[in-house]
């Protein structure tokens, strides 16, 4: 089933109740206000016979009735009559043919055809000698197809009513939960740009509003005092990182220096050479760490400088794998680097930059691949853009190690521990092609090898160096 958003569902849920609300509003009332007009056409016709009274007078031993009793008040029809049941003034309805006995004092229902009736008889004693009998007739079918035009307008609102609750429950909805709106469009704009300036701002606007208690806006308040906080600790740790590689530079530099020149002591023993060269290895290790270190300190801090200018990439890149080619044949482990590149491809790029992002792809490539392996560079334009791709045929990475590679110091391999390869390369690599306006993503498959994949734009031979 397809996901709705909490804004519908809100909409849905009150519309429905509010709707169930009304149903059950006109059941009932339509249930009683049957009853009442039942009870209001019995009363109405008890009344209008009983003051027909003042319309029969005798006049020298003559019945006389004023014009007013022929009158259909209040769809009562009223006719006269003597005790004999001869009729003798009045109007009868149309389309009652019965001829029901009189009965003084009751109220009757009778059904003539397809219509019911109320009849109401009362006899009058006009004088001493004579009585006469006041009948009042009124149709009950009339009254309850007037209530039946009430209750289809009644239904026919219904639904107007239904949809006006649910725009109105919408346009409301959608009002209160605008500060989650703002509160996640905020927290993907800090995860698209990693700006942790970035701030909800409820503050002002609750304010300013009178909404200082409402408890979304207390929550974009709670959030904003966390970015606060998060912002505080990350700059300590970028200053700590930035303060950390600095003072760690000397001592790395003194003891490769001591290395250098301890090798080239003629005193100093094969084995002692061995140890030595052990510990130049490891410091030389060191100091690319701490240099990685302090460039992605520097580009945390928005201080690392792109100095592009317009270069044959492809060519640059055929020079960086034969180099990457020549350093695995002195580790002799068969190796192979191919290359398919497109020829001729120009690019307004950061050199420095563009061979370290592809040198640190090829290195993970060539250390992570089996012996006679195959590592695949290959470089192609596609429109304003040049995407480039290495591959190789390793272990590959599992897929829930896949969203963490390009995570500082993280290593899909727990097992290794070689301090030259601390898991900087990967951030670099995608600061590096994110920088330049482009992105850099991973295929892998376990037991299959892994391909990197990079797209950077061409450019404009003639843009000026942007500094980041």
């Amino acid at each position: 089933m397809k996901k709705i958003s909490l804004k519908l569902k809100l909409t849905l849920l009150y519309t429905f109740f509010m709707a169930l609300l009304t149903c059950a509003a006109l059941a009932i009332l339509f249930s009683l206000s049957s009853r009442e007009v039942l009870s209001s056409t019995q009363s109405r016709l008890e009344y209008r016979v009983q003051e027909s009274v003042e319309n029969i007078n005798l006049r020298n031993g003559e019945i006389q009735i004023d014009s007013d009793f022929y009158s259909v008040a209040r769809d009562v029809y009223l006719s006269l009559y003597d005790s004999d049941m001869y009729f003798m003034y009045g109007r009868v309805p149309y389309g009652f043919n019965q001829r029901p006995e009189l009965a003084d004092g009751e109220l009757r229902t009778i059904r003539d055809g397809n219509k019911e009736w109320y009849v109401y008889d009362m006899s009058y004693q006009i004088s001493d000698s004579e009585t006469v009998y006041i009948r009042g007739i009124t149709s009950i079918t009339d009254a309850e197809e007037s209530f039946t035009v009430t209750v289809r307008f009644a239904l026919i609102l219904l639904p107007l009513m239904v949809l006006a609750t649910a725009v109105i429950g919408y346009r409301f909805t959608r009002s209160t939960l605008a500060p989650v709106r703002k509160i996640t469009h905020t927290v993907r704009q800090i995860r698209a740009d990693t700006d942790l300036t970035r701030r909800v701002g409820f503050a002002d606007t609750a304010e300013r509003h009178g909404k200082e208690w409402d408890e979304i806006y207390v929550l974009g308040r709670t959030f904003d005092e966390m970015l606060d906080e998060l912002e505080v600790a990350f700059r300590r740790e970028q200053q700590f990182t930035s303060d950390a590689s600095h003072e760690l530079r000397t001592p790395v530099s003194v003891i490769l220096a001591q290395c250098d020149a301890m090798l080239e002591d003629e005193s100093v023993t094969e084995e002692q050479k061995a140890q030595i060269t052990l510990i130049q290895r490891k410091a030389k290790g060191m100091a690319d760490m701490i240099s990685q270190l302090l460039f992605l300190s520097r580009a945390d801090q928005g201080r690392q400088p792109l100095n592009r200018e317009w270069i044959d990439v492809s060519e640059l890149t055929e020079m960086i794998a034969e180099e990457q080619q020549m350093l695995v044949e002195t580790e002799e482990n068969g190796i192979c680097v191919e290359t398919q590149i497109s020829p001729g491809i120009h690019a307004y790029v950061d050199e420095t930059f563009y061979i370290r992002m592809l040198v640190n792809l090829l290195s993970n490539a060539t250390r992570y691949s089996p012996e006679n392996g195959t590592v695949g560079v290959t470089l192609r334009q596609d429109g304003d853009d040049i995407v480039g791709s290495v591959s190789d045929e390793g272990c590959g990475i599992a897929a829930d190690a896949l969203p963490h590679i390009w995570e500082r110091f993280y290593q899909a391999d727990s097992a290794r521990t070689e301090i030259s390869h601390a898991g900087l390369g990967l951030s670099m690599v995608r600061w590096i092609a994110e920088a330049h306006g482009g992105n850099v993503s991973v295929k892998s498959e376990e037991g299959k090898g892994s391909v990197f994949t990079f797209r950077l734009p061409v450019g404009e031979k003639n843009q000026k160096n942007n500094i980041l």
